[in-house]
């Protein structure tokens, strides 16, 4: 394509007005919610969690919509600027990691290579998988990433259709082929379960949601929605449970529908929830979490490890046996958001290093987005 006919296509699929400057309050909640569903999800393990608030697909979106807008830049700066952002605070959690799987006998194979850059899930052992199994998540955001300049172009050619035609990759292996049972048939059926999130963030960004018709849209979504739950309802002895999770497709199509409404809603009707700014202490607890998303989500899988021998211990204090409740989850809940509180000044500043800043143990009014 040369250089006048790209400037032209760029031309008609950006906003036609000036984005607010500063931070979006509106991502910045739902991304902070969204983390706290993950946490909630992993002590309780709800199946209904997902239904509720697919936080994972709202996370997808956001970073689309970043990554979109990071893109007006050169596309080698902007992808080395993400690995920048997230591999170091990665490497610090996973020397952590790796040094205790070792320490309790674990033997790698050459596959420890990802656990410099994983663009493969990372090896672990069975005792510590509790902890480096959330990593699938690292793993498809990165490839997103890389794979954003192609899918950006991919996508500005023809933005309607090809939105739409990203749901198509998670039925095949749904309905057709279901790919190798191994770690590249898991990474494809992740890119595929959230390949549409991600497009949706492109369309954000690109103005495509707000200039959407609202009849369309809203049908549309509420297609989607009632096609996901009735494909997690339908197929519950297949998978054992109607948990999302478990369930790539009804997974796709449920966050697809969702998360398309919350785009929609903001970009139809620009909702900034600036009146957060008159909470002060929710208002920085938003900003904390977005500062610290990579470290929080990282993390809170050893805080609530640690948080079962804490607990433990507290049953050997007759005061705390007999009124503290330390046979409740809602206990566990409690001492894992500690744990986490006390890893956010200890490891966050991490993040402040990966992206440049001074490294601060509690963020100030400026906040680092995750992949952002």
């Amino acid at each position: 394509m040369g250089a006048h006919s790209r400037t032209g296509a760029l031309a008609a699929v950006r906003p036609s007005r000036p984005e607010p400057a500063g931070r979006d309050r509106y991502f910045d909640t739902l991304r902070a919610l969204a983390l706290v569903r993950v946490v909630t999800y992993h002590t309780f393990g709800w199946a209904w969690c997902g239904l509720v608030f697919p936080s994972m697909g709202i996370m997808f979106a956001l970073a689309g919509t970043l990554m979109a807008k990071s893109l007006e830049r050169p596309a080698p700066k902007v992808l080395r600027g993400r690995l920048r952002r997230l591999l170091p605070p990665f490497w610090f959690w996973g020397f952590f990691v790796v040094l205790a799987m070792l320490v309790h006998g674990w033997m790698p194979d050459w596959r420890i290579v990802y656990w410099v850059v994983p663009l493969g899930d990372p090896p672990g052992s069975a005792w510590g998988e509790q902890a480096w199994e959330i990593l699938w998540y690292l793993r498809t955001y990165l490839w997103f990433v890389l794979l954003s300049p192609l899918l950006l172009r991919l996508f500005r050619l023809a933005p309607v259709p090809v939105l739409v035609l990203s749901l198509v990759p998670v039925l095949v292996p749904a309905f057709v082929w279901s790919g190798p049972d191994n770690r590249l048939g898991s990474a494809l059926w992740d890119l595929s379960t959230y390949l549409f999130c991600w497009m949706l963030g492109f369309a954000h960004r690109d103005g495509v949601l707000r200039r959407a018709r609202p009849v369309p849209v809203i049908v549309l979504s509420l297609a989607a929605l009632g096609y996901g739950a009735w494909y997690a309802f339908g197929h519950q002895a297949d998978f054992g449970t109607y948990d999302l999770d478990e369930n790539p497709l009804a997974q796709a199509f449920w966050s697809a529908g969702f998360v398309t409404l919350l785009m929609w809603a903001k970009a139809r009707f620009g909702i900034g929830f600036a009146a957060l700014a008159r909470f002060r202490r929710l208002d920085r607890a938003v900003t904390v979490f977005n500062a610290r998303a990579v470290t929080i989500y990282l993390w809170h899988q050893i805080a609530l490890v640690l948080a079962v021998p804490l607990i433990d211990r507290l049953w050997e204090v007759p005061a705390f046996e007999a009124y503290l409740p330390l046979d409740s989850q809602w206990f566990l809940f409690g001492v894992g958001w500690v744990l986490i509180a006390f890893f956010v000044p200890a490891c966050g500043w991490v993040e402040d290093v990966a992206a440049r800043r001074k490294p601060t143990l509690l963020p100030g009014g400026r906040a680092a987005r995750m992949g952002g």
